[in-house]
């Protein structure tokens, strides 16, 4: 019989959205050309209905465009809380124009016409960094689907966890006997698979706030 199917990489992608042909055809040779995969569009809208959050990927976003400007694409992709960094392009670029980027949330803006080495060199910086925010992300997700299995009691116990209470303390806070706490300490450990309490604070603590979480 045939083994499991492998799984399948996610291939890391600069996505090139800009509705100059040229500009995009040019920078995809460019970054081809050192084995760097890439997909341009033309539009906001074409890119969006190809956008895939799984994927490592950052954005070359030029500023103007019709229909949807990329300070829209920008905000749409804010209001996702979508990772991939942002590289803005602009012919016609001013300072208050790369500030607004910059605060926004893009990690730099480029004006055109660009050095070819220098922005290959801004691309690939820009990916590490993109391929860093993807597996964090990837991270966080897997966290709060394991924060998602416990139940209301582990929950409980989990805060005075958090709080460095011992299990005699949470037993008597929770009016519960300290072998019913202690085995939900070993229920929440396995579900979050670690062998200590302190890698189990830390994991909790990036995606769960104990306090906001109670019902």
């Amino acid at each position: 019989m045939p083994g499991p199917k492998p799984m399948t990489v996610p291939v890391p992608t600069v996505y090139i959205v800009d509705d100059d042909k040229g500009m995009r055809t040019s920078l995809a040779w460019l970054l081809e050309s050192v084995g760097i995969h890439s997909a341009g569009f033309a539009s906001a809208a074409a890119f969006f209905d190809a956008f895939d959050d799984g994927v490592p990927a950052c954005l070359v976003l030029d500023v103007r465009m019709p229909e949807a400007s990329g300070f829209d694409v920008q905000a749409e992709l804010n209001r996702r809380q979508a990772t991939l960094p942002i590289i803005f392009v602009s012919g016609h670029g001013d300072i208050p124009m790369s500030v607004r980027a910059l605060q926004q949330g893009a990690v730099d803006f480029v004006e055109k016409p660009y050095n070819s080495q220098q922005m290959l060199e801004r691309v690939q910086r820009v990916m590490r960094l993109a391929t860093q925010r993807h597996a964090q992300q990837l991270r966080h997700r897997t966290l709060r689907q394991r924060v998602a299995l416990l139940t209301a009691r582990e929950k409980d116990v989990l805060r005075g966890i958090i709080e460095g209470k011992g299990s005699k303390q949470i037993a008597s806070d929770l009016s519960i006997s300290v072998k019913t706490v202690d085995v939900h300490r070993a229920s929440i450990k396995g579900k979050f698979e670690v062998a200590s309490i302190a890698t189990l604070v830390r994991d909790v603590l990036e995606v769960w706030d104990p306090a906001a979480d109670r019902a």
